[in-house]
């Protein structure tokens, strides 16, 4: 790294999330290049060359950048609509609408949820897309551009779906692909943009939608798929009590079970949700290392429920915090989620003991990026990892008077970011993107939400 150029971050406190929750109370950061090249306590290290600038970062908490493991760019345009229903009735009433999604829309929703999630720490985010309706464009094309323009580390899960209404499926059949069709396009679109390196940008995971939207067939035969091709997988998984009924009735088992007569539990599968698990349920992921993005805002938006938290992770399963879509959690943050996934775990059977203020920020690095694969590169502050990094102002109002900066970040009000970097690149700037115009993004989704309203009022 002799000939990186520098960036040289100084008189913070970091909360490295590493394997030993390292933390200093006053300390540095170097990055080089697009890797953190040396960090600890006090002052950087004199005789530093090709440094090309330092930051004075008096009154900030250094972390690594949030993660996020579970999202739906495209509902950032349908957002405020069904907020009284749980989730098969806000399903009903949505699809319909979602099923006119085309090109132009889906790469503005994406840009809109990415940038909502960037200037809020994010660093590394993922879309789990499945709404392919025919004859609408390139859409996880358009996604991956709207990701490449922003700047952030990024997971397209390409879903599918290919059990429609005349199936007993929710969507409507024009919404919906053919087994064969669904797996070809998956493949296509694995072999066109997954990276595999250390440091990429953009990779892939093979992702049905869910249980009650998906054949038994494209479930076992997405799993082979993956895992000939080498990529992650991702569906939604016990989400509500009516899932589990449904999966009852229809293939005599519960959803764990289910899962794992398909193919579909393993150290490179993570689902989203899993608010409905008994503990062997449990056990069952434990064994298997399958992930969980936990999604307290979206579970409760939706009224489906308190997820197990605090026993996933005493039993050993990776979980991560996930925003879900912005259908279903209108903010389109995730550092609110650090605070949600605390508090709403503490209305459970654990209590006060369910979480702490560090396990809530594990959850949202160290631990996505084990759900997502990739804790080797990124999800903590450590040399060699990658250099995504943000800084969180909390010497203002709304900080200044809560000692411990890591109790002052998730405890307290959303924190500024004064910056956030991602693979040695600044991205954010007190509080505002330098990738995107924002002010140009908010008003390009407020006219495709616009116009999709308008096409399904048509329907």
């Amino acid at each position: 790294m002799a000939a990186a150029q520098r960036i040289v971050i100084e008189n913070c406190s970091i909360a490295t999330v590493d394997a030993d929750d390292t933390e200093y109370a006053s300390g540095y950061l170097v990055l080089a290049g697009n890797r953190i090249e040396a960090l600890g306590a006090g002052p950087a290290p004199e005789g530093l060359e090709n440094v090309v600038r330092r930051i004075d970062a008096t009154g900030h908490l250094a972390t690594p950048g949030l993660i996020n493991t579970h999202h739906h760019f495209y509902q950032w345009i349908t957002r405020g609509l069904a907020t009284d229903h749980n989730l098969f009735d806000w399903l009903v009433a949505l699809y319909p609408i979602w099923a006119r999604i085309d090109e132009p829309m889906a790469y503005t929703a994406a840009r809109g949820s990415l940038a909502m999630m960037a200037r809020g720490g994010v660093t590394t985010a993922m879309d789990h897309h499945y709404v392919y309706p025919r004859g609408t464009g390139d859409l996880s094309g358009a996604i991956i551009r709207a990701a490449r323009e922003t700047g952030v580390r990024f997971t397209l899960a390409r879903g599918s779906m290919d059990r429609g209404e005349s199936d007993g499926g929710l969507p409507p059949d024009f919404a919906v692909e053919s087994l064969d069709g669904a797996l070809a396009a998956t493949e296509a679109t694995v072999k066109e943009h997954h990276d595999p390196s250390f440091d990429a940008m953009t990779q892939i995971a093979v992702a049905p939608c869910s249980p009650f939207s998906v054949s038994t067939e494209l479930l076992r035969n997405a799993a082979e798929l993956a895992r000939r091709l080498g990529v992650r997988l991702h569906t939604h998984g016990s989400e509500t009590v009516e899932e589990e009924k449904f999966c009852h009735e229809l293939f005599g088992m519960g959803p764990t079970d289910y899962f794992e007569s398909t193919g579909w539990l393993g150290e490179d599968v993570w689902m989203a949700h899993c608010v409905h698990m008994n503990d062997s349920d449990i056990a069952a992921f434990a064994r298997t290392g399958t992930g969980v993005a936990h999604c307290p805002s979206s579970n409760a938006r939706l009224a489906a429920g308190i997820a197990r938290v605090p026993d996933m992770l005493a039993a050993g399963v990776p979980v991560g915090l996930g925003v879900d879509g912005t259908a279903s959690n209108e903010s389109g943050e995730l550092h609110t989620e650090l605070r949600n996934a605390l508090l709403i775990n503490r209305l459970g059977a654990h209590k006060e003991s369910a979480l702490n203020a560090r396990q809530a920020l594990r959850l949202g690095t160290h631990g996505g990026a084990r759900v997502l694969g990739r804790a080797a590169e990124t999800g903590s502050l450590e040399a060699g990892k990658l250099a995504d990094v943000v800084l969180w102002k909390l010497d203002t109002l709304a900080h200044a008077s809560i000692a411990d900066p890591v109790t002052a970040l998730v405890f307290g009000a959303a924190a500024p970011v004064t910056a956030s970097f991602v693979n040695g690149r600044q991205i954010v700037e007190d509080g505002r993107l330098l990738t995107v115009d924002e002010d140009a993004v908010a008003r390009a989704t407020r006219d495709e939400a616009r116009r999709l309203a308008q096409l399904a009022a048509q329907r």
